[in-house]
């Protein structure tokens, strides 16, 4: 259990150092906004290169895989079919399905698979499949669906939104050099790993700054909505992922482990970045991503318990 306690309390506290920024003003009133900026088209991408560019990629053809895939396109798909009926919107109800099936594999997979997978790399699978396949998708159809009457452009144009997109430019560029075995020199490469560095810490201290007079969870407008997301990422999706990974796959033991640890981790914190620089579903990212993030604590004790 060190690996999941520890993993939170790191998080825990750079949240703790952005919510005194904000209550002190440090950073001014323009200081989430400034971070949030700097993590989507700075920071992210680069992290997102210097991963990718790195990364085995035949990680991504495995049974592991596949169940990662559904159990999020299963979590994701019943949010979009009640914000459709609903009528929450397509910006609204993409930030939702994300905040439902998107996990934080990085800055809290990764401890939590060292601790208690024994193995960092078993959250490589789920954390390519994310940033090749579900980041670009998602964040294309943000880009159409806030863009306004007056700025709409040419079908072939919006085609074309991923390479305009810098998240999605830096994953996709990862992912070529990768592929073509393509070496970065250390002159390049050095420069943009410290630069990505600074993105989980941005993303952090920005969340953490907008607690700062914030409602508590679940009382506002956005309360049907942030209750479904959170049980569709704290229950529904590693339950699924354990019935596809048993009853489908074949998978267990350890390689069972692997796949629930993982669909049980809370929604990503860089999820907030989408919502803020999209401006659509902010407070839905910012409680969902708190509450899965609370409730992802004893999910993951049980699921080791049981499983481990």
């Amino acid at each position: 259990m060190q690996g999941v306690l520890s993993g939170f309390a790191v998080i825990a506290v750079v949240i703790g150092v952005g919510y005194l920024i904000g209550r002190r003003g440090y950073l001014g009133g323009g200081g989430r906004e400034v971070l949030t900026k700097l993590a989507f088209h700075v920071a992210s991408p680069a992290l997102l290169f210097t991963t990718l560019a790195q990364a085995d990629l035949s990680v991504i053809f495995s049974d592991r895989l596949l169940v990662t895939a559904m159990s999020t396109a299963a979590a994701a798909g019943v949010f979009v079919a009640v914000g459709s009926v609903r009528g929450w919107g397509v910006g609204r109800t993409t930030i939702g399905a994300l905040c439902s099936s998107y996990v934080n594999s990085g800055n809290l997979g990764i401890p939590i698979a060292v601790y208690v997978l024994g193995d960092a790399s078993l959250v490589a699978p789920v954390l390519l499949f994310q940033l090749v396949a579900v980041t670009p998708v998602a964040l294309t159809v943000l880009d159409l669906a806030t863009v306004g009457d007056e700025d709409k452009r040419p079908l072939w144009q919006s085609l074309l939104t991923p390479l305009r997109n810098p998240i999605a430019l830096g994953s996709l560029a990862g992912v070529a050099a990768s592929a073509t075995g393509l070496h970065i020199p250390g002159p390049l490469m050095d420069p943009l790993t410290l630069i990505g560095n600074m993105s989980v810490p941005a993303v952090l201290l920005a969340f953490g700054i907008s607690l700062r007079g914030s409602t508590l969870p679940l009382r506002g407008a956005e309360r049907a909505p942030v209750l479904l997301a959170v049980v569709l990422k704290a229950v529904a999706q590693p339950l699924i992922a354990w019935a596809l990974a048993t009853g489908v796959f074949g998978l267990h033991g350890a390689s069972l482990l692997d796949v629930v640890v993982t669909s049980a981790l809370p929604a990503a914190q860089n999820l907030f970045t989408y919502a803020s620089s999209y401006r659509v579903g902010e407070v839905l990212a910012r409680e969902a991503i708190l509450l899965s993030t609370v409730l992802a604590v004893p999910v993951l004790v049980v699921v080791a318990a049981l499983l481990g």
